[in-house]
């Protein structure tokens, strides 16, 4: 927002400089994004007396003045043919700047000498419309007798500094200059100063106009006076001028009055003309489906039930909240004024504003939810400013429409709370001095502090400490430790992620981030079958585009695009994982949130193979501490991986994940030429089964026994099942099973294959015997041939 700091002064005093001010101002609160010195480029420019002009003798066009300018006489030699004896002009003496880098220097005209130029308002940095009484490319003239010699920025308002304030949605009060004002003299300690609002009213009839609001969910006040006998004309200088440093470009003395009362109390306003409402009624409505407007901008805007308008009994005549109707408008032939100071519901402004494709600055205030408590003071003050400047007769009385009032809050006040808080040790008077000052009322009796109805903000204790704490100033806050006995602390689930993090990284792999949103050409790219659950994903409503156009089901997608990324950039045995969340919805539409599942995925290239994955993942099971066999699956419908190399990942009877190479089609999608080998675990399932107790185990006090056992079973016999077998009846003396061959050749028939195992036994209170280990051999031999129809190798 922003503020000249001349209009502040009209309501608190202020005595340092910007500097200090700005400085002051982001301590408590109020974040400066940036500020303006307006005319800062222009100097030793200052008002002039024209005494004499003479026509220049050597061109028909040119004239020789001579000009007062206070300390001296000067003699400007000037084409300007608006000027006359005795006019008082801006005058830019030599060595002056101007706007756009322009520096005057003495020279000469057609051989006349000439000392400075008169300026006109294009020259200062203004255009016509700033100034409608200036001349089209001629000399501004002043418009009364100023002091000669005086800096002529002071009359063109450019002596001011605007500061550029950040306001944050939930300070309504502080789009203002009266709210600003209020907050620079809690800052500084000095007094606010509400403007003293009085003005003479005629006798009339209110009540000519009549007013009724329907839709009362979206309009909880509307106020309206009637202003007679107006004169449209232009605004008095002081208005433009701040208008103009309000960024607002002035029109007319109405119009300026609804800005100008709109940037003072922060409270916007329209002025419609009566004799153009049918039967002088405003009614406040939904609009109807099907219905238009032509708004002040020109452009016809169709209207449908959601959006709120202000009607007279036949039309819509604005839309509420955002911009008046064009054909109710303030035009020089008005004589008659209908004001309105209205509290509309500020979601529905947003929305309209949105759905229309218009945002105005009325529209961003009444967003905010504004107070409907300053409704009337506002109306109050442009009656002023009307009767003030002579635009028109303010007559008695208000239509004021307002059932539910908003009611001012009460919250208990506790300083000894407030200092636990903030760790600070500030005395209660200093506290309540902190809130009088921003209007928070303390009845120190019952230790209550009234809120005023302008602060939505301050809802409970902690909201008065920040009060407290940012008037007293953040920096004088002692630095303190955290008082309390809780010691904060990962959860399980967080302490497991943490240990595969760990554990993943030992072996060498590299973190990689990807966008949770995808393209759904994704699932055709990874040869996702048509009725998988996969394809079952949620659709982005204002997506960036298709490729970002869905929540992701499969982690698969943007680590082959990481893989990818780093192999066209030539880099060499590249091993990458991904910690990150699907979401899989539980319905299509959703009526609830989906389920948010973390996933371990794991890709590598040129950097091992299928084994040197199940090594690490097996590993990993063993570090969580899951001790149970794992279980794989090859016949899984994977249709992304390699049909012979690949494999479910099971886990006391849960699918867990899977691992694999990637399907060399996929690897050619991706533009990938070597063999890719990934691996997805389901995070959940795995903290479901993982534990981080581990129980000792002393070193062994008896000897161990070894067997090695090399069997032919056919090729497709899993060795996982051959181990299962051999861990079923090995028992509690089995300590350890290695395989360490696996034999297809011409020694062994076509179809089967040769596995060897070294199996050692160990029991925890004795040395074991011959015949007890022969006799678990045994066992475990028939049970392979009956279950595996498997044959000792010989």
């Amino acid at each position: 927002m922003l503020t000249p700091i001349s209009w502040l002064r009209d309501y608190v005093e202020i005595d340092c400089d910007i500097k200090t001010f700005i400085d002051e101002m982001t301590m408590s609160g109020s974040n400066v994004e940036g500020y303006e010195e307006l005319g800062k480029e222009i100097d030793k420019v200052v008002v002039g007396k024209i005494l004499t002009i003479d026509k220049h003798p050597d061109a028909d066009k040119l004239v020789v003045t001579t000009v007062d300018v206070g300390s001296e006489v000067v003699q400007i030699v000037t084409g300007a043919n608006n000027i006359n004896v005795g006019d008082y002009i801006p005058v830019a003496l030599v060595g002056a700047t101007l706007p756009n880098d322009l520096k005057i220097k003495k020279g000469k005209l057609r051989g006349i000498e000439s000392n400075g130029m008169m300026c006109s308002v294009e020259e200062l940095g203004f255009d016509a419309e700033d100034f409608p009484d200036a001349p089209e490319h001629g000399i501004y003239i002043l418009d009364k007798e100023y002091e000669l010699g005086m800096d002529a920025k002071k009359i063109f308002g450019l002596d001011d500094t605007v500061v550029e304030f950040e306001i944050t949605s939930n300070r309504p009060d502080c789009f203002s200059i009266i709210g600003m004002a209020r907050e620079v003299g809690a800052t500084f300690r000095k007094t606010f100063n509400y403007p003293q609002i009085q003005y003479n009213e005629v006798s009339g009839n209110v009540n000519e106009a009549k007013v009724s609001i329907v839709d009362k969910d979206l309009c909880k006040r509307y106020a309206a006076k009637i202003v007679k006998n107006v004169k449209i004309e232009q605004s008095p200088k002081w208005m433009r001028q701040r208008l103009l440093a309000c960024g607002v470009r002035p029109i007319n003395n109405i119009v300026d009055i609804t800005n100008y009362v709109m940037l003072e109390m922060g409270q916007p306003m329209h002025a419609f003309d009566l004799d153009k409402l049918d039967n002088s009624e405003i009614i406040v409505r939904r609009a109807k489906t099907g219905e238009k407007i032509q708004t002040l901008d020109g452009e016809v805007r169709a209207l449908d039930d959601s959006i709120l308008v202000i009607a007279d009994s036949n039309k819509p005549v604005a839309i509420a909240g955002i911009m008046g109707g064009d054909e109710t408008k303030v035009t020089e032939e008005t004589r008659t004024l209908l004001f309105e100071s209205a509290n509309f519901d500020g979601t529905n402004i947003r929305l309209s504003s949105k759905k229309l494709g218009v945002r105005t600055d009325s529209s961003s205030k009444f967003e905010k939810n504004l107070d409907p408590n300053n409704v009337e003071e506002a109306m109050n003050r442009a009656c002023q400013l009307i009767s003030e400047l002579g635009a028109g007769e303010v007559v008695e009385g208000m239509i004021d429409v307002y059932e539910n009032k908003r009611l001012s809050k009460e919250i208990p006040f506790n300083s000894e709370d407030i200092n636990k808080l903030l760790g600070t040790n500030i005395d209660k008077d200093e506290m309540i001095k902190y809130l009088n000052s921003v209007e928070c009322v303390v009845d120190t009796t019952k230790n209550i502090v009234t809120i005023p109805t302008f602060r939505p903000d301050v809802v409970r204790m902690a909201d008065l400490s920040e009060e407290v704490a940012r008037l007293y100033g953040y920096n004088n806050i002692p630095t303190t430790l955290p008082a309390g006995t809780t010691v904060g602390k990962k959860n399980f689930k967080q302490s497991i992620e943490d240990v595969t993090r760990t554990i993943i990284e030992q072996y060498g792999f590299n973190e990689s981030m990807n966008y949770s949103f995808e393209s759904p050409k994704v699932f055709d790219k990874l040869k996702i079958e048509e009725d998988s659950h996969l394809r079952n994903a949620i659709t982005i409503m204002n997506p960036l585009g298709e490729d970002f156009s869905i929540m992701r089901t499969t982690t698969l997608n943007g680590l082959l695009n990481s893989l990818s990324t780093n192999y066209n950039r030539r880099n060499k045995k590249v091993k990458l994982y991904e910690l990150a969340n699907v979401y899989i919805p539980k319905a299509l539409p959703l009526t609830e949130l989906p389920d948010e599942r973390m996933q371990l995925t794991l890709g590598m290239y040129d950097a091992g193979d299928f084994y040197d994955m199940k090594g690490v993942i097996e590993i990993l099971f063993e570090k969580l501490g899951l001790t149970s066999d794992i279980e794989y699956n090859p016949n899984a419908s994977l249709p992304w991986l390699h049909p012979g190399r690949k494999t479910e990942i099971i886990y006391d009877g849960d699918v867990i994940g899977y691992l694999g190479e990637v399907h060399p089609d996929i690897c050619d999608a991706y533009d990938i030429e070597e063999r890719v080998y990934v691996s997805v675990l389901d995070m959940p399932l795995l903290t479901k089964y993982a534990t981080l107790d581990r129980i000792y185990e002393s070193l062994a006090k008896y000897p161990a026994m070894s067997r090695d056992l090399s069997i032919v079973v056919k090729e497709d016999i899993l060795v996982g099942q051959i181990e299962k077998i051999i861990k079923q009846f090995g028992g509690n003396i089995l300590e350890s099973i290695e395989i360490f061959d696996v034999y297809q050749g011409e020694q062994i028939e076509k179809g089967y294959k040769s596995v060897a195992f070294s199996i050692t036994f160990r029991a925890k209170d004795k040395t074991l015997k011959e015949k007890e280990v022969n006799k678990v051999m045994d066992k475990v031999l028939t049970t392979l041939e009956k279950e595996l129809n498997a044959q000792l190798r010989k």
